[in-house]
């Protein structure tokens, strides 16, 4: 049996104790080992992006003032979109709405297919609240470097990933990402995001690193013993297997999530993961990637997990985040992605009229 299907098998073993896992105290359920235990559901989303807006330049931190304000608005856009449409309103706009935005997750939900038959709010589950760490609201998940932006990208690096897109989609791109040449993106399957064949979660949900998918699925399932931490992602159900104290796969041998080996510091969770394939690319990442991950029990059952990225093919120094998992008493449901997806068929159908229509001179 693969690890999928030993991860599938325990996350319906442990399901029916969830609810004990997840009883939220001040300290830290622990194993018979003496370790925290983590094993529990979560959920990551959250309003804070990866990196810091333009608009904070300079500030790690949001006002009490910012915070409330940021909340109402996205309430009342909620409540907005939720609404009963008017069957008598106007035809949108050719393009659909391009008006401006004005706040991130809104931008998002713009570039996620927002402006023409994007999902509805009805399908999404973004965060309600931006990362609050030490009773303080974050400006970005991205802390190191100091300004929370990742790293500019080396210029051999931009010519890689310009190769790349010349014949392909980005792999980590969403669900209905293009690439940057004539069509070539859609010639074939394997040059389509692999979040739109799912095989991966778009946005890096699956990890490492690990991040928020401020849209849907943001779940996260731990099982844990003294020799295993399994992580179970809601999004495309992937998981990821942790070793502790295991030695590390040799270089040749990459998987799609990295090979990642977990050592205890404390009771802080260090993992670390390489053995990257050149398949995932995350953010333009090569096959030197490597991500340290430390999870650290806090107040309320959370985990203050913080990632370090470093890939000297890549970025002129190593980034680090940090956000908090909390504690969630949802229920997390099978996620049928391929299935009976016929879309896939119908990217490249449309692309092969694209080029008979072209040969036509239409």
């Amino acid at each position: 049996m693969s690890y999928r299907g030993l991860a599938l098998v325990a996350v319906l073993a442990l399901a029916p104790g969830l609810a004990r896992a997840q009883d939220t105290q001040a300290d830290f359920p622990r194993t018979p080992e003496g370790r925290p235990d983590f094993t529990g559901l979560y959920d990551v989303a959250t309003m804070t992006p990866v990196e810091r807006p333009r608009e904070y330049e300079g500030r790690l931190h949001l006002t009490d003032e910012e915070v409330a304000e940021m909340v109402r608005y996205e309430e009342l856009r909620n409540e907005r979109d939720l609404a009963p449409l008017d069957p008598d309103r106007e035809a949108p706009p050719v393009g659909g709405d391009t008006s401006p935005t004005n706040s991130y997750l809104e931008g998002l939900f713009r570039l996620g297919g927002g402006t023409v038959g994007g999902y509805n709010l009805f399908w999404l589950s973004p965060g309600e609240r931006p990362v609050t760490i030490d009773g303080r609201a974050r400006t970005s998940l991205v802390v190191d470097p100091e300004d929370g932006r990742v790293p500019p990208m080396r210029a051999e690096a931009r010519q890689r990933m310009a190769a790349l897109l010349a014949r392909a989609a980005a792999p980590d791109a969403g669900e209905a990402g293009g690439g940057e040449g004539a069509g070539a993106q859609y010639d074939a399957a394997d040059r389509r995001p692999l979040a739109e064949r799912c095989i991966l979660g778009f946005g890096s949900t699956s990890g490492p690193p690990t991040l928020p998918n401020y849209f849907y699925n943001n779940l996260k399932f731990i099982v844990q013993n003294e020799d295993w931490v399994l992580i179970y992602n809601e999004m495309v159900h992937d998981t990821r297997m942790v070793r502790i104290d295991g030695a590390p796969l040799a270089p040749k041998v990459q998987q799609w999530m990295g090979s990642s080996v977990g050592h205890w510091e404390g009771d802080t969770l260090v993992v670390e993961t390489a053995n990257f394939t050149n398949k995932t690319r995350f953010r333009g990442s090569s096959e030197e990637l490597k991500v340290t991950e430390r999870f650290t029990p806090g107040p309320d059952g959370t985990i203050l997990y913080r990632f370090t990225v470093e890939d000297p093919m890549t970025w002129e120094r190593a980034w680090t985040g940090e956000y908090l998992w909390n504690p969630s008493g949802e229920t997390i449901f099978e996620y049928a992605c391929h299935e009976g997806n016929y879309a896939l068929d119908t990217v490249l159908r449309g692309a092969r009229l694209a080029d008979r229509e072209a040969a036509a001179g239409r």
